[in-house]
């Protein structure tokens, strides 16, 4: 081989993958959208490609209401005039929750010649091979929700370790206002293990709690599964007697409904946004907070995908506004819905993007696999 061919081979490879800078984010595509977390020092750009795009979603499992809601709004996201002109292929796919199934689902989309796969991740660590398969083939990698530990993508998502610290700093302040003191025992209810966004939620819980060494702190796995938070709470209660607090990751509705059986005193709460967990909680007169990781975020993720193909550069790790409200502010009609069903997820966008979907988009859609 001859050095001008290889010169030119090498040349050829450069203008096809990313390309990773220290700018700052005011060099970046929509700042105020796109917002950097705070230790987020690159910025990653590709080269601006034409469209029409071949664009593809590889979930992990859909076993809950929040994964349910996060398809429907891809769907959705591709379903409105303005993105479906953009698009030649939209495909969503879920693998369950098995890195090898999903890591063999974004190597077929490289094959088939995808412009970009967008990864809400089964875990964070098992994917540094594939992420080099999709830098050598120029291929747009966006995660969100459970995303990666890695610099080389782009990762859309909420700051996870703060989501938690706001629920638990709500039931912390609600037993100070209830008892003078924090004291007594919480319930924690946590994700599905080996997950990113179980992990960093966790922390945000200990680095709060861990603050009292008067409280007690029994922590039981609820998979983010309404039926399974259920069992869980209803578990705990029975084992170790009433609680002073309680705060769940996913999965809310199940944990109150437990409490109702049990007929468990209300209590301060740090729950998710849902609308049957703001219903109920509403009802009930929880104090404390509902703060939501939204399913948005999969089509903020792919919106980001179209971004990048398009030549603008993103921070590597995009931080978007947490949608959260204390109890005892919730409106009927405005923060939930009681003509829509509980499964519904009361925060449907960032309305700093793009217009937020309503209800009827959604509604629209299903969370089966789509081509």
């Amino acid at each position: 081989m001859t050095r001008r061919m290889t010169l030119l081979m090498l040349g050829a490879l450069a203008a096809s993958t990313a390309m990773f800078t220290s700018a700052s984010a005011q060099d970046t595509y929509k700042p105020g959208c796109y917002a950097p977390a705070p230790n987020s020092a690159s910025v990653i750009s590709y080269p601006k490609k034409a469209g029409p795009y071949k664009i593809a979603l590889v979930n992990g499992y859909v076993g809950n209401d929040w994964r349910a809601n996060s398809i429907q709004t891809a769907k959705a996201w591709g379903a409105r005039p303005e993105i479906k002109s953009k698009l030649s292929e939209l495909k969503i796919v879920s693998v369950g929750n098995d890195s090898t199934a999903q890591i063999s689902a974004i190597d077929n989309f490289i094959a088939a010649g995808y412009d970009a796969v967008i990864i809400n991740a089964v875990n964070p660590t098992a994917f540094d091979a594939v992420v080099r398969r999709a830098k050598q083939a120029g291929v747009v990698l966006v995660t969100y929700d459970n995303v990666l530990d890695s610099d080389q993508v782009v990762q859309i998502n909420e700051d996870q370790v703060e989501l938690g610290r706001i629920k638990a700093q709500a039931v912390v302040d609600g037993i100070k206002a209830k008892k003078g003191n924090v004291s007594g025992q919480v319930l924690e209810i946590d994700g599905v293990p080996g997950n990113s966004v179980d992990r960093d939620n966790q922390a945000g819980f200990s680095e709060v709690f861990s603050k009292y060494p008067e409280l007690k702190v029994v922590k039981v796995e609820g998979d983010w599964d309404v039926g399974t938070a259920s069992k869980v709470t209803s578990d705990a209660i029975a084992t170790n007697g009433n609680f002073d607090g309680i705060v769940v990751q996913e999965g809310s509705v199940g944990a109150l409904e437990a409490m109702a059986a049990a007929k468990h005193p209300v209590v301060p709460v740090g729950f998710d946004a849902g609308n049957g967990t703001r219903m109920l909680v509403n009802k009930g007169k929880y104090p404390g907070i509902t703060a939501a990781q939204a399913p948005a975020l999969a089509a903020m993720a792919l919106e980001a995908s179209v971004v990048l193909l398009e030549g603008n550069a993103l921070p590597q790790k995009v931080f978007l506004p947490i949608p959260q409200k204390n109890n005892a502010d919730l409106a009927e009609g405005k923060d939930f819905f009681p003509d829509l069903p509980k499964t519904f997820y009361t925060a449907t966008g960032f309305p700093q993007c793009f217009p937020v979907f309503t209800p009827d988009e959604l509604k629209g859609q299903t969370a089966e696999n789509a081509n």
